[in-house]
């Protein structure tokens, strides 16, 4: 089934209306700009990899001394936003002591060059960005850091595995695997990728391979699905995790539970993976929302533990962060921090399993009325007001959707980390899309989304079964007393891409020989 480019138009003006005005990045070379009386800030032309200039700016400390050096942290700007981006962070850290430089990635805005979706010429610019900043300010070349949101953050964790100069970096809402972030369950995440692609035209030049790939993404040629995986592979810093892990930055991990362009599995994933010092840190909130409000200079506990992280590993400060926990999330029902050892301790409080026991039958090419709502807006209902995407699960139409329920609880349930699914299915065609979505159900059966994912088959024998194991999206949710889980299936959902031939059919059954179930992880209570 061909996509919905309205849906994804939609999304990107929303998101563009957030202030990406052309003016914001036209500053003049070498201008300075005297912000208070604490730090400075200066326009400038940086020579990029390859020839091109990228626009930036630096911030060095007030009254800085002849002689002295300080470290050093680079922010890569995001997808799409001009070199601003950054300022309020940028001036708190140099007010601390450091000399920070910020630049429009290439491609975008008025830096040089074509988008090249942190491929190899976006990690040179890094060093050679590196390379400038060593030799016009003031910086130390044995204490260096990276960050950024986004764009910046991936780009960061790229270029930790190419520059052993780098020695922290703080990486917010960003990806480690790119296929997984887009392409999970090997279903094309339709509105992210769609934002993703018009914001680039919008406030760019994409390149022609980024073109190549992006039109065979959405246009589902799967002719060229592993030039694709591939080509996102070599965009992924899962991919390089043991260069990461020989070179030895300390990296501190953030993110959203309901990041609709990044989810958080792959991230936890990855953070298993290092060896070095590191922090992984999870809250509600969708896609750059938990550290929007640091980008405006307001209080915001992401960017203080990413100043904490920083002051520890490039000025050593003994300021506790590297005792703490390292990993450190807060539920989407509740404010405190929960902290844990590593990420496979989140669900602690051990396994339970709920049984699929019941044969289900569902038409294909109908939207149940289950979804997982809309790119940006939904999980920033649920971060701000508590409103996650509902449904109400009596009513939904059982020729479409496929409905499992669990007993009432009689005392909360803590849901923490990765629900899984393990189910075996019919098709009548041999290609396919399901989603599978986790509510929280009320006494009056309004179902509140806990977690969803797609899941995508191609080639199979009609009528002939095969088993699936499905990971949801991480999340930490509580399920109040009284209420029950429900796991429901359906196959259309306006976040993603479906393959389901016209008058497809599916059947999830539970062979007594492999039943089916729901593992759901729970916090020890």
């Amino acid at each position: 089934m061909r996509p919905r480019p309205t849906t994804a138009v939609a999304a990107l003006l929303a998101a563009a209306a957030l202030g990406l005005a052309p003016h914001q990045a036209q500053a003049a070379p070498a201008t300075t700009s005297q912000t208070d009386a604490s730090s400075q800030l200066r326009f400038h032309d940086i020579p990029g990899s390859g020839g091109i200039t990228l626009k930036g700016n630096v911030f060095t400390p007030a009254g800085a001394e002849p002689g002295r050096k300080y470290p050093l942290i680079v922010l890569p700007t995001s997808w799409g936003m001009p070199q601003i981006e950054y300022i309020a962070q940028a001036r708190q850290l140099a007010d601390s002591g450091y000399v920070v430089v910020s630049y429009t990635s290439r491609g975008f805005w008025l830096s040089g060059g074509q988008i090249e979706t942190a491929g190899p010429a976006d990690i040179a610019d890094v060093s050679a960005v590196i390379d400038w900043a060593l030799a016009t300010a003031p910086a130390d070349p044995g204490r260096i850091g990276l960050g950024g949101v986004s764009y910046g953050a991936g780009i960061s964790l790229l270029a930790s595995a190419h520059d052993p100069r780098i020695k922290a970096v703080v990486a917010l809402s960003g990806w480690a695997d790119l296929i997984d972030s887009i392409y999970s369950g090997r279903t094309q995440h339709l509105q992210a990728a769609g934002m993703l692609g018009a914001a680039g035209h919008l406030t760019g030049r994409p390149g022609p391979e980024l073109q190549q790939i992006l039109g065979d993404f959405l246009g589902s040629k799967l002719e060229n699905e592993q030039a694709m995986i591939e080509w996102g592979r070599k965009r992924s810093a899962a991919d390089q995790v043991d260069r990461i892990n020989a070179n030895g930055a300390a990296l501190m991990l953030g993110n959203a539970w309901g990041d609709t362009i990044f989810p958080p599995n792959q991230y936890a994933e990855f953070f298993e993976k290092l060896t070095g010092p590191k922090r992984l840190e999870f809250r509600p909130g969708d896609h750059a929302t938990a550290e929007a409000t640091g980008l405006l200079g307001l209080p915001n506990d992401t960017w203080t533990n990413a100043h904490r992280w920083f002051d520890r590993y490039l000025k050593g400060e003994r300021n506790g962060v590297d005792t703490e926990a390292p990993v450190q999330i807060k539920s989407r029902s509740s404010e405190g921090y929960e902290g844990y050892p590593d990420w496979k301790s989140v669900g602690s409080g051990g396994t339970e399993r709920l049984p699929l026991a019941d044969s289900e039958h569902v038409w294909a090419n109908a939207d149940s009325g289950a979804n997982g709502g809309i790119l940006f807006l939904s999980s920033i209902l649920d971060q701000f007001a508590k409103a996650p995407p509902t449904a109400s699960i009596p009513l939904l139409p059982r020729a479409f959707a496929a409905v499992w329920q669990s007993p009432r609880y009689e005392r909360e349930r803590r849901v923490r980390g990765t629900v899984r699914v393990h189910t075996t299915v019919t098709p009548t065609k041999g290609d396919g899309t399901f989603v599978a979505y986790l509510y929280d159900v009320g006494p009056l059966g309004i179902g509140k989304l806990v977690s969803n994912a797609p899941y995508t088959f191609h080639g199979k024998t009609p009528g002939q079964s095969f088993g699936v194991d499905l990971d949801l999206f991480s999340t930490a949710y509580d399920v109040p007393a009284g209420h029950r889980l429900a796991l429901v299936v359906d196959t259309v959902d306006p976040l993603y891409i479906e393959h389901n031939p016209t008058g497809a059919q599916l059947t999830f059954s539970s062979p007594r020989t492999d039943p089916s179930y729901v593992s759901v992880p729970l916090r020890e209570q």
